[in-house]
């Protein structure tokens, strides 16, 4: 009676434990959990299964769990496999694509158990199955986020992106730092990122500080100069940011390096371009001024000038008057000089541009060069075999270069060499502000003495400008070269370091061909003395001083003159007498000289005329046929201005008026009424 009670409450116990289990496994929803048998049929089925499987317990118990696989994994005999090797090694696990009752696909974590008697035999399988779809989906979507960062990182070939170690030490590199450094990853991963850096950035510690920056500031941003691997330099733009893991601790550095050399290059080259057009303004303002000072002083000049010209006439023959009027004639003189280089500067010297053979101006002027440096200079000419002719006038290149070749003697006191020479140049649009496209000779003096410093060099070009001391030079020399340059349209180049020489180079465009230059009287040609009858002549400027000092003059030399204060004026003065010849200023308010000529050639085309002017205007092109004068002049030059204008107007009078002489006088002066 005992013993039956005993058993009855171990079977009890036994019932209960097994409920626990069984309530236990019912309780699990996040889990599917559920037997087999030996063959594979499913024997038991719990709440999680049935929630992320879709089957319930009826209709799924009795069945294969191969139904879970899908048909690829079931045409492969994945399901039988599982069993075989859950059976033979005690447990199989895998992950892997399953498929639910209503035909959807979730991601399965798989875990199957042999359970097996206690005399070994087995008698079927537990089998775990947690759906890892989310997981699955979270994973393969940083995967393809990593994958996409990895692409953009590695697609990118204007930057070099890249990471380095807590040391500096470079842990990846992409297309773009290959590109812009010149490394392979294979010849650069595991190297020092300093490799980079330039040798006096690298021992004054310059990669150390940049990491340190990161690390202290949490970036660091600078551009400098870097080395690529073939040893050549670029301006790079950089960036360094630290990485930190969850506990904020450094594990490495993000790099971003981008070659900014281009951009550079570009910002020099506008900031040069910019201060170029100041520089340009400035003397052009300058310019304005000056030439209109000029223009004033040349007419004072005039009046100065021919005045006392016409008083040594008439003085007694007394040797300390006329020393005194000569010493007053040649400081006259000299102001003319100067106002000739202050127009020069202003561009708006009268110049007359013809193709010259710049070898042959230059060996036509060795004696005068070398005459004017003396024996403790050498001078040497250096010439291509052949050079195109420049476009210039003979008469202010020569000056120029005379002043160049001054200069460069002064700046070697010590004695040392210049150096001549020429090469033509091709500039592109754009290449050369200041310059058109085109082909130019570009005539340089070269010489070995001190160099300017960078601010002399600034204001060498700049009018009264001088570093030579008082009384050896007017500071108008380097200006008159740049003012030839300009209106001859080219340029003029100073390059020059304190301690090494200078270079000047006068850039002048290459001749198209033989300019004419038959509207313009050379004096001192072929005029002779007393070759010129009276002519009845109108005298017009606006300024009363040369007014008077031009009729007194004309008078001096025989002509009658009839004289108008404007343009307006000399229209009537026209009208009321017979005019030979009309010598009219340019510059006058309202009516200008070649408004005043243009009413002489239509309403009275037999008369001849003269233009004179203090600087050569550009407007002065649209009359080339007109002989021009320029102020301030003498009585000889007038003498002989007037002289040749007749002699020329007679010798074509004299022609037989066939064709070929019609069309050989194209662009002459009309005949005189006389």
């Amino acid at each position: 009676m005992h013993d039956g009670l005993n058993e009855k409450k171990s079977f009890q116990d036994s019932l209960t434990v097994d409920g626990r289990y069984r309530l236990l496994v019912e309780a699990i929803t996040d889990y599917a959990i559920y037997m087999l048998d030996p063959s594979g049929i499913v024997t038991s089925w719990n709440p999680g299964a049935q929630r992320f499987k879709g089957y319930t317990s009826a209709e799924i118990i009795g069945q294969h769990f191969s139904r879970f696989y899908s048909e690829e994994d079931r045409a492969a005999g994945i399901p039988g496999l599982a069993l075989r090797s859950a059976a033979e090694t005690g447990k199989f696990e895998a992950e892997g694509w399953r498929i639910r009752n209503d035909g959807s696909r979730f991601w399965a974590y798989v875990v199957i158990d042999a359970i097996r008697a206690t005399d070994g035999k087995l008698i079927g399988f537990a089998k775990i199955t947690r759906d890892l779809t989310e997981r699955r989906a979270a994973e393969e979507a940083l995967r393809q986020s990593e994958q996409q960062f990895r692409l953009l990182v590695q697609g990118v070939t204007d930057y070099a992106i890249y990471m380095l170690d807590t040391k500096g030490y470079i842990s990846s590199w992409n297309a773009g730092a290959q590109r812009i450094k010149g490394y392979t990853p294979e010849e650069i991963i595991g190297q020092h990122f300093s490799t980079f850096y330039t040798p006096a950035d690298r021992e004054s510690g310059q990669p150390q500080k940049a990491l340190a920056t990161a690390a202290s500031e949490g970036r660091f941003e600078k551009e400098g100069q870097r080395l690529r691997k073939d040893g050549s330099i670029f301006w790079a733009h950089v960036i360094i940011d630290p990485i930190r893991n969850a506990q904020g601790e450094i594990i490495g550095y993000a790099k971003i390096t981008r070659d900014i050399t281009e951009r550079k290059e570009t910002q020099e080259k506008l900031e040069r371009t910019r201060d170029a057009l100041v520089q340009s303004q400035k003397m052009d303002a300058i310019g304005q001024l000056t030439g209109g000072v000029a223009h004033d002083f040349n007419n004072l000049l005039m009046a100065i000038l021919g005045s006392l010209e016409l008083v040594r006439k008439r003085v007694p023959d007394d040797p300390k008057i006329l020393s005194l009027l000569d010493n007053a004639i040649a400081g006259g003189q000299r102001g003319a000089v100067l106002t000739k280089r202050m127009l020069a500067f202003a561009r708006r010297q009268d110049i007359t541009q013809v193709a010259l053979d710049i070898p042959d101006l230059v060996k036509g002027m060795t004696d005068l060069l070398e005459r004017s440096i003396g024996p403790a200079i050498g001078i040497a000419t250096r010439f291509p075999p052949t050079l195109k002719a420049a476009s210039a006038d003979a008469n202010q290149l020569e000056m120029a270069l005379l002043n160049l070749v001054v200069n460069a003697r002064d700046a070697m006191p010590n004695g040392g060499q210049i150096v001549i020479s020429a090469e033509e140049e091709h500039v592109n649009a754009g290449q050369t502000p200041s310059l058109k496209s085109g082909s130019y000779i570009r005539l340089s003096v070269t010489d070995t003495g001190e160099g300017m410093s960078a601010g002399t060099l600034q204001r060498a070009m700049e009018p009264f400008f001088t570093t030579k001391g008082v009384g050896k030079g007017t500071g108008l020399g380097l200006s008159m070269v740049h003012g030839l340059a300009q209106q001859s349209g080219g340029q003029f180049v100073l390059k020059s370091r304190e301690g090494h020489g200078t270079t000047a180079e006068l850039w002048l465009p290459v001749a198209e061909s033989e300019t004419a230059t038959e509207g313009v009287v050379r004096l001192g040609s072929a005029a002779h003395q007393g070759d010129s009858r009276p002519l009845t002549i109108l005298a017009v400027d606006d300024d009363q001083l040369v007014l008077t000092n031009t009729v007194a003059m004309l008078e001096e030399l025989g002509h009658t003159v009839v004289s108008a204060l404007s343009g307006k004026e000399a229209i009537a003065m026209l009208h009321q007498h017979e005019i030979d010849l009309v010598i009219t200023d340019q510059v006058m308010p309202q009516m200008t000289g070649l408004d005043v000529l243009a009413a002489v050639k239509k309403d009275w085309p037999g008369t001849l005329a003269i233009l004179t002017t203090g600087f050569a205007e550009a407007e002065t092109s649209a009359a080339p046929g007109v002989p021009r004068l320029s102020k301030p002049f003498t009585m000889y030059e007038l003498k002989m201005i007037v002289t040749q204008v007749a002699r020329r107007h007679r010798a074509r009078s004299a022609t037989p008026a066939h064709p070929q002489a019609r069309s050989s006088a194209t662009g002459s002066t009309p005949a005189s009424k006389t």
